[in-house]
């Protein structure tokens, strides 16, 4: 009779906790990413003034928390160069881009589509025009892509982002005015890492 009443509870204890175990989480929370970007600037005319930007490359560094395995938040830093240019006027320049959005994504076995929105700034620094000024500018972040399993930790990620913001004039008198809403294009791919 012990016997029974032994097996009984024994049973019971792994019955009952066969669901404690099937809710811990069966995805990593954190993930680092490195990829390669292309930099393609709308033109956009005004007033006369064409404003463009030569097309170029540069790298993203990008850091992801999940709270839950489908919403996080991500923060990127990505650095690029270019031309700015105001007709035949331009400014040889670093862009330093930061940002922050919220991630919506759907793991599934063999890779994970995600969504992103948020918002960030720029930095416009000009490379060798001595009266140029460096210039911030607010941006709003959007995109998507997807994430391809290598190994349960190491993925490739490929991903478009767009920017929506003012354009530079490095507080140029030339300039003045002839700022205007532009958008940026970035393809990425880079490699990441979950932990």
């Amino acid at each position: 009779m012990r016997s029974t009443k032994l097996i009984a509870i024994l049973c019971g204890s792994v019955l009952a906790s066969v669901p404690v175990l099937a809710q811990g989480p069966e995805y990593s929370k954190q993930e680092v990413s490195v990829q390669a970007l292309g930099s393609f600037v709308k033109s956009t005319w005004e007033n006369g003034i064409e404003q463009k930007a030569s097309n170029s490359g540069g790298v993203l560094a990008s850091y992801r928390y999940f709270f839950t395995q489908k919403n996080g938040v991500e923060v990127n830093y990505a650095f690029s160069t270019s031309t700015q240019s105001y007709n035949s006027f331009g400014v040889d320049s670093h862009s330093n881009e930061v940002s922050a959005a919220y991630v919506f994504r759907m793991p599934l076995k063999h890779f994970t589509p995600f969504v992103l929105a948020g918002a960030g700034g720029l930095v416009f620094s000009p490379k060798d025009f001595v009266s140029a000024s460096t210039q911030a500018r607010a941006a709003f972040v959007y995109g998507g892509g997807a994430d391809f399993n290598i190994s349960s930790r190491v993925f490739v990620r490929a991903e478009y982002r767009g920017l929506v913001y003012n354009s530079p004039t490095y507080d140029l008198s030339a300039l003045n005015g002839a700022d205007r809403v532009t958008h940026r294009a970035e393809p990425s791919i880079g490699l990441g890492y979950r932990f």
